[in-house]
């Protein structure tokens, strides 16, 4: 666990597990060459691989390529237990902007042989946590732009519209398994255009009527 104090919010809170939705985005989907998933495609990561906005991101010395993903991230303000798709948005405190980090090459080595990713997610600096507004703002997370920028050119331009499972089925899903907590962070998957960084590269991320967050990457 971990406690902090989100970006944009006045209250802290304790981290206890990022909850991730993998091929979210069908087109994304299909750049990784992988079939469309017939149910979500859930993975972890701990609290520790969490950053903020404005500070660097660690390029591993144990690997050789380091992704971008840009997400919508939700916030969960109060636990909950197979939660109705219809209850859902009870349950989210807010909605933020979101890097999980990834290390391609050990990805994809892992999954050849159908190991768990965790060594290509869980990584230290692998969280990166932009700006976050309270749900009480009155957005659809459902139909948010989504873009990211390396050194100022435009790689990931999509509509949260276009995700595979909506905000509210990932969190009727999630909770049908397990619980969700106060101060649980959902990643709700990447659009397409993801690819690789190097040290030194500036990352900037944006969802509309939420908020932005930059990085550096850096040895």
């Amino acid at each position: 666990m971990k406690k902090i104090k989100i970006p944009g919010l006045e209250k802290e809170y304790i981290v206890g597990k990022i909850v991730c939705v993998g091929k979210n985005y069908l087109e994304h989907a299909k750049e990784l060459g992988d079939s469309i998933p017939e149910k979500p495609v859930i993975f972890m990561k701990p609290p520790s691989s969490i950053i903020f906005s404005g500070q660097k991101i660690i390029y591993p010395d144990f690997t050789k390529s380091l992704h971008y993903e840009t997400e919508l991230v939700l916030l969960i303000g109060q636990t909950g237990k197979k939660i109705k798709k219809e209850k859902a948005f009870e349950y989210i405190s807010a909605y933020g902007v979101g890097l999980d980090m990834t290390l391609r090459d050990w990805q994809s080595e892992l999954k050849k042989f159908g190991h768990p990713w965790e060594i290509s997610k869980c990584f230290d600096t692998s969280t990166v946590l932009g700006d976050f507004v309270p749900k009480e703002k009155g957005i659809n997370p459902n139909n948010l732009e989504i873009k990211l920028w390396v050194n100022e050119e435009l790689k990931q331009h999509d509509n949260t519209s276009n995700m595979i499972y909506s905000v509210e089925k990932i969190v009727e899903y999630l909770s049908f398994y397990f619980t969700l907590e106060e101060g649980d962070l959902i990643f709700t998957g990447t659009p397409q255009g993801v690819g690789e960084v190097k040290v030194e590269d500036k990352l900037i991320a944006e969802i509309s009527g939420i908020g932005r967050l930059e990085a550096v990457v850096g040895s």
